[in-house]
Formats: C-alpha cells, sequence, structure tokens
C-alpha cells in the first residue's frame, strides 16, 4: 500500500490518501515511535511527499492497538469487537464514502482501495461515476474454504488456528459485493488470480502485479555451510495452518537433530494446545520490528514458507533481497518469483513429504543454498518496489484513458 500511493503520488494521480493514521519523520508522533512501547508508530510510517495529501480517522485503529498491548481481547472480539480489525476497516471506509462527494467536485475521477474496506465507498463512488481500482491481496474467500476445508478434516487439532472460517455471511457478502463492483481488479499473484475463478458471477479484468523486493544485502556469508552444523531454518508469519506451520514442524520432527527451527510471528490463537507444544521446543520469537526481521534472515540458511493458502507471501521477497533462499509452496507468489532449484524451491502445498525432501536434500548438499541464494539477490535485484510503482501507475492511468 506505501508503494502504490508513492507511485500514485509521483505520477500526480494521487489527490488524497486516507488511512486510519500516519507518521512523518520528523515529526512528534513518529519520534514518540522511537520508544519502545510506541514502535507501532513507526510501521505506519510514511513518505514526508504524502503528508499533504493524508486524511487520518486514527482513533479506532489507536484503540486497537492498545487494546492488543493490554490484553483486552473482548474489545478486538472478531467482527463484532468495537476495536476489531473489521471495525477499522468499515469505519474508515464509511468515512471515505461520506467524502466522495466532496471529492467529486474537486475533479476526482477514482479511487483505489483494499479488500474488506470498499464497499461502502464503492457504492458511493457508482452513484458519480467514479472508477472503482479494487486491490486483493489475498485469494477469494470461496476457493480459500474450498482449499482449507480438507485441513479441519484430516487436522482437526489445528481448527483454532483456522480463524477465516469465522468470518460471518454478512462479511463474506460484503466481500463479493465489493468485488462486483470493481472496474478493475488488481492481484499480486498468479495463484491469486486463480482463486478468482470461483466467483460466481462475471468479473472485472484482472490484472497481476507482483510486489517488488527490498533493497539487496550483498553480505550473505555462505562460508559456514556444511555438515558440521545443524541447517538453521527460519519461519516468519502468523502461526496458523493457513501458513501451513503444522507440515513444517511435522517435517522439522522428522529431521531431529539435523535442523534447527526459529518461529517469528504472533499466535492465532492462544487455545491450540497442539501449537503451544510444539512452540516449547523450538526458538519462537512473536515479534520482531521489520529490520530485526530482516537481520534474522540474514543469519539463517533458508526460510520456510509452507502456505496452504497466501496472496503472495512478503517474507518471499524480504529473505531472497537478503540472499537467504526460501522453499514456498504453489499457494503463494512462489511460482511467480522461484525457479524451483535455481534461487529457491517449491513443494506442493499441505504435503509434509514434499518439504521434508527438499530439506534431506539440502542437508545433503548445503553447497545448494549458497547458490541458490547468489541468485535469488539476482532476482531481487532485478525487480525493486519503484518496478512494481511502474506498473501500477500504468495500469491506472490505461484504465482511465480507456473510459475517459
Amino acid at each position: 500500500m506505501r508503494a502504490a500511493a508513492n507511485g500514485l503520488a509521483r505520477a500526480n494521480l494521487l489527490k488524497e490518501f486516507h488511512t486510519s493514521f500516519a507518521s512523518f519523520p520528523g515529526e512528534m508522533l513518529d519520534r514518540l515511535g522511537a520508544i519502545g512501547a510506541l514502535s507501532e508508530i513507526r510501521r505506519r510510517r510514511f513518505s514526508t511527499s504524502l503528508k499533504p495529501l493524508t486524511r487520518t480517522y486514527p482513533w479506532i485503529e489507536l484503540g486497537r492497538i492498545a487494546s492488543t498491548k493490554a490484553g483486552f481481547s473482548n474489545l478486538m472480539k472478531h467482527e463484532s469487537g468495537v476495536f476489531s480489525v473489521d471495525n477499522v476497516y468499515r469505519s474508515l471506509d464509511r468515512r471515505v464514502a461520506l467524502r466522495l462527494k466532496h471529492s467529486k467536485a474537486e475533479g476526482i475521477n477514482s479511487i483505489y482501495a483494499y479488500e474488506d474496506g470498499a464497499a461502502y465507498s464503492f457504492k458511493e463512488a457508482k452513484k458519480y461515476g467514479i472508477q472503482c481500482f479494487y486491490d486483493l491481496p489475498t485469494g477469494y474467500w470461496r476457493a480459500a474454504r474450498r482449499l482449507l476445508q480438507t485441513e479441519h478434516e484430516i487436522r482437526p487439532e489445528w481448527s483454532d488456528t483456522l480463524s477465516g472460517f469465522q468470518d460471518s455471511d454478512a462479511k463474506l457478502s460484503r466481500k463479493d459485493e465489493e468485488l462486483r463492483m470493481a472496474d478493475i481488479i488488481i492481484v499480486a499473484s498468479r495463484f491469486t488470480a486463480q482463486t478468482l475463478q470461483e466467483y460466481p458471477g462475471d468479473l472485472a479484468p484482472v490484472k497481476i502485479i507482483p510486489y517488488g523486493f527490498p533493497p539487496v544485502n550483498p553480505y550473505k556469508d555462505y562460508t559456514d555451510l556444511s555438515g558440521n552444523r545443524p541447517l538453521k531454518l527460519l519461519f516468519v508469519g502468523k502461526l496458523t495452518q493457513q501458513k501451513g506451520i503444522a507440515n513444517l514442524l511435522a517435517a522439522v520432527e522428522a529431521l531431529k537433530g539435523q535442523v534447527t527451527l526459529t518461529l517469528v510471528g504472533g499466535k492465532a490463537s492462544d487455545d491450540c494446545n497442539t501449537l503451544n507444544k510444539a512452540l516449547a521446543k523450538h526458538k519462537w520469537i512473536p515479534s520482531l520490528s521489520h529490520q530485526e526481521v530482516l537481520k534474522l534472515m540474514l543469519d539463517h540458511d533458508v526460510l520456510v514458507f509452507p502456505s496452504l493458502f497466501d496472496g503472495f507471501g512478503l517474507v518471499i521477497t524480504e529473505a531472497m533481497a537478503q540472499g537467504t533462499p526460501v522453499i514456498a509452496t504453489e499457494r503463494s507468489a512462489g511460482p511467480d518469483l522461484i525457479q524451483h532449484g535455481k534461487n529457491g524451491w517449491l513443494v506442493d502445498s499441505s504435503s509434509t513429504e514434499s518439504l521434508r525432501k527438499v530439506i534431506e536434500e539440502l542437508l545433503e548438499c548445503p553447497e545448494l543454498i549458497a547458490k541458490a541464494g547468489i541468485e535469488a539477490i539476482k532476482t531481487a535485484r532485478e525487480r525493486p518496489w519503484e518496478a512494481y510503482e511502474k506498473e501500477l501507475v500504468a495500469t491506472v492511468q490505461d484504465r482511465l484513458s480507456a473510459v475517459s
């Protein structure tokens, strides 16, 4: 989203930028973000060039963050909590909808919005002939339910981590309504585009624009790769079976003593005893800053991303830019970014055996890690975030030219 805003602003296409709250370098709010307990603020840091265009509606989001820190789970209850993520999105969406009448009078001819935050604003946009650009960052919900239902059946002990099945009919209906009203749909992977085939109706054109890579780190050291120490594996993401965490843990268990596993990410549920027991066997870090995550990637041999349903997987690009090759599944941006055996490895989703075999291959031939890591850096250099921005801007311009 930050890259989208920057790219549109640089192309003089952005009139207003609406978000929950934002900080800008040098401001008092941003300086407060340097305090450990308030570090969340820095996650909302944007380029100073966006400041004159930015409108914020911070209170519900700030309440959500404060409730998270204080452990007030009832206030963040899925969909219904006053400080739930859903309420943050709905509130922002309503605010933008109210603004659109004035925006149209000021010459705005299009709106760019994201899943779960577009229903009200798109409906209002249609009244004024405003073009609706819809960004779908993850796969379509009907496909998710079909593909993940098997996990409920074969791994019921992990069901508490599959929160997507908790969505109400009203929320799912809003998702469909957003898609129906979109004039163009933008996705970041072929996998996400494929899931939209399960939408029960006609859709606007779908444009695939993969995300960019962060700046590469050329200082990855591969000299200590050998059979004299365990292979250092890293997982970064929410600890849920949607991310394939059960498959990863099972594969590591089968390779006892030959690998170490570090997991970075929050638990999707505190009630999953299977997950809680597994975390006690490995190094678990609930949260890290972005820079700390990148450093951890640099210090590990391989990032494992065994997702069963993911619209992209930004950690793939982040790890590759550090020279840390990635094992990913076909239900992510893996096939868009990784050439199997060259700059990383692709495994079958939901297959512990497929994942274990690749790890065993790397244990037998650790030199493959260095080769893939070097190629991963080459791949990252070829597609910086600026490439994503340019392709997004071109897509917006082409659409607006077509309807003008």
